[in-house]
């Protein structure tokens, strides 16, 4: 007899459909798992075997055979582990091998038959849906399975306790979908001090979804300005929140199927490998730059970050997405970030400053700065300078506007943005960059001028239209002007001292 199961495989977020099929033949004793199973799914034997032994089952004396189908598709992760243990109480006429027909099932056991968590249930979940059929996943992920419309969940504590429900000796409870997280609190722009340019940058930063680069002394505030940033962006909408959820969920990040409106912040230490920012791993999982997708990744002190690993973040500001190609699999995660980057000007940190002579001379800040490569900056739309902050700024009152404000103002420019079928001007592209974004005739003109006495590159001469479409938002436009192309103009230079 050949009892099956089904169950999925991850491939990046979207789920593959495999068969867990078990056959229980005469022979020498023997518990095989084939399929190109990885070491955690090979290592599902002592799993299982131990489970089914903490309910008082053993094992018959025969040949047991797993086949995970298609077995040309790679198995890892330890959600195998209730398919399997499943199938073989089917094999083993335990239970009704027709009762499990309509289900998919995910779960990790523990050796005393507990089914406990493994990521990805959200995207079983939602490939459940697509295929009309329920899913079995760990009692404390049910929360999670429930935010898939449609999808009937059971989520058992243990063994036990899903075999007494499919026999009708008990019933299980049906779970409750996971809560909506409170928006967490964010500083406040009136916590900073003076910065009026560059606060000026995070509104239209914020209000366009455009990349930012802050340049300045240690102190000035470039941290705290990119913390203020939360604050003022809208909340995610419920797709939005749905895909951000997606990614949490194979990562194994999201937290008892609560789901968040607030947009990711992510800022990953200047010492982080290339696998950690983009992906990658023995098991394909994704970085922080896909944690951060729809939201914000923050990285400070951005010089020290090793060369090739900034430089291997060009593919994703630019396509949205991060491919991750091994000899075994092939994995593409969304990544549609806002990078807001913050650096010291030099080494010492004080290039530039009045009164502040470096050893070094010039060369401290360009080498320094030079660890950044040209394509990398081309795709940061702000630049901005961040002066040192003054003992007698530290002593002013607090600024009348705060987060709240600019929020507002952010929220009305992003409406109008949403209306022409993108989610932020960053993403205005080919014809709807034409017609949105092209300026009249005096803009038009500053803008030929720019371009050459700047030398614009084409990605660098769309991204500042994309800049002067969101200046021009913010303030009620209709169409791009020569004041607006001026302000956008304005920070597409460099501001680091040469």
């Amino acid at each position: 007899m050949v009892a099956l199961v089904r169950t999925v495989a991850y491939l990046g977020l979207e789920a593959r459909s495999v068969e867990v099929q078990c056959q229980v033949a005469s022979g020498l004793p023997r518990f095989s798992i084939v399929g190109l199973p990885d070491k955690a799914v090979s290592e599902s034997r002592e799993r299982v075997q131990a489970a089914l032994a903490a309910m008082g089952l053993a094992l018959p004396p025969k040949r047991i055979t797993i086949n995970l189908s298609p077995a040309d598709l790679p198995k890892d992760g330890s959600h195998y582990d209730l398919p399997i243990a499943l199938a073989l109480l089917a094999a083993m006429g335990v239970t009704d091998a027709e009762q499990l027909t309509d289900w998919i099932a995910v779960g990790e056991l523990s050796l005393d038959g507990r089914v406990v968590a493994s990521p990805g249930v959200l995207i079983a979940a939602l490939h459940a849906s697509e295929a009309e059929l329920g899913l079995i996943c760990p009692a404390e992920q049910g929360s999670e399975a429930k935010w898939a419309s449609g999808v009937p969940v059971l989520a058992p504590r243990d063994l036990t306790g899903l075999l007494g429900h499919l026999k009708g000796s008990q019933v299980l409870p049906d779970p409750v979908r996971g809560d909506v997280v409170e928006l967490p609190p964010a500083s406040d722009l009136k916590q900073v001090k003076g910065q009026e340019t560059a606060k000026r940058a995070l509104e239209i930063a914020a209000a366009g979804g455009h990349n930012l680069l802050m340049v300045g002394p240690p102190g000035s505030g470039k941290s705290l300005l990119a913390s203020c940033l939360p604050g003022i962006l809208p909340e995610l909408t419920p797709s939005e929140a749905l895909e951000v959820s997606m990614v949490q969920s194979v990562a194994g990040t999201l937290e008892a199927g609560r789901i968040s409106r607030a947009r990711p912040f992510r800022a990953p230490h200047h010492s982080a490998s290339m696998a950690a920012l983009t992906g990658g791993g023995l098991k394909v999982r994704p970085g922080e730059v896909s944690l951060a997708h729809l939201g914000v990744l923050f990285l400070d002190e951005l010089p020290e970050f090793q060369r090739p690993v900034l430089d291997s973040l060009r593919q994703p500001l630019e396509t949205g997405r991060v491919d991750v190609a091994r000899a075994n699999a092939h994995v593409t995660f969304p990544a549609r970030v806002q990078l807001i980057a913050a650096m010291n000007p030099c080494r010492c940190g004080h290039a530039g400053e009045p009164g502040h002579v470096c050893a070094r001379g010039p060369r401290c800040a360009s080498e320094y700065q030079a660890r950044l490569s040209g394509p990398l900056l081309d795709r940061i739309d702000l630049h901005v300078e961040v002066g040192a902050v003054s003992a007698m700024d530290l002593s002013l009152p607090p600024p009348a506007e705060g987060s709240a404000e600019v929020a507002a103002r952010v929220a009305a420019a992003r409406t109008v943005g949403t209306s022409r079928g993108v989610r932020s001007n960053a993403e205005l592209e080919g014809e709807r960059l034409e017609r949105y974004a092209a300026p009249d005739e005096a803009g038009k003109g500053l803008l030929m001028q720019a371009a050459e006495k700047l030398r614009l590159s084409a990605r660098g001469y769309t991204r500042m239209l994309r800049v002067a479409r969101t200046v021009a938002d913010l303030a009620g436009a209709e169409q791009v002007g020569r004041v607006h192309i001026a302000e956008a103009l304005s920070y597409r230079q460099f501001v680091g001292v040469r």
